[in-house]
């Protein structure tokens, strides 16, 4: 009779549907445990109930925000060029703002961010096949661009 209601608001705040079963599953095992500290003078119990699923829908949603920050994916580019190069960050990031911009964003997600295949091709909305291919062909046209660019630094010399 309450779950309707209480998904609802789980839902609300939550902003996904399969966060939002999850945190209603823990919202009722945590009324299973608490029912005998329900004071009707303090409300009635669907307030009750209602107040319970917000604070763990807000707990989700802070402790699922806190996971998910991490640095810009520009500020990860230059971070990792100086860890494998002592060149300036500058040949990778136009090497990478050369490709294709589907392509770009899924090499950084699947390199920088750690996301799947299977994840980044259901945000593109393509096969895991396709996304692979994807992603094995940008380092390609980057290692051919990349090293062109090494090249004619060297002639400038």
């Amino acid at each position: 009779m309450t779950s309707a209601r209480l998904f609802g608001i789980c839902l609300r705040v939550c902003g996904e549907r399969q966060a939002a079963e999850d945190v209603l599953h823990d919202v009722y095992q945590t009324i299973w445990q608490r029912a005998g500290a329900w004071d009707p003078a303090g409300g009635s119990a669907m307030t009750w109930l209602a107040s319970i699923a917000r604070d763990h829908a807000i707990a989700w949603r802070r402790a699922s925000e806190a996971a998910s920050r991490a640095l810009p994916i520009d500020d990860a580019v230059r971070i990792v060029d100086r860890c494998i190069s002592t060149k300036p960050a500058q040949p990778l990031e136009q090497c990478l703002a050369k490709l294709d911009p589907r392509q770009r964003h899924a090499i950084c997600a699947a390199f920088f961010d750690g996301a799947t295949y299977p994840e980044l091709a259901g945000r593109q909305g393509i096969s895991i096949d396709a996304m692979k291919r994807r992603i094995r062909e940008g380092p390609t046209v980057m290692r051919h661009d990349f090293f062109a660019a090494e090249t004619d630094e060297r002639a400038l010399v």
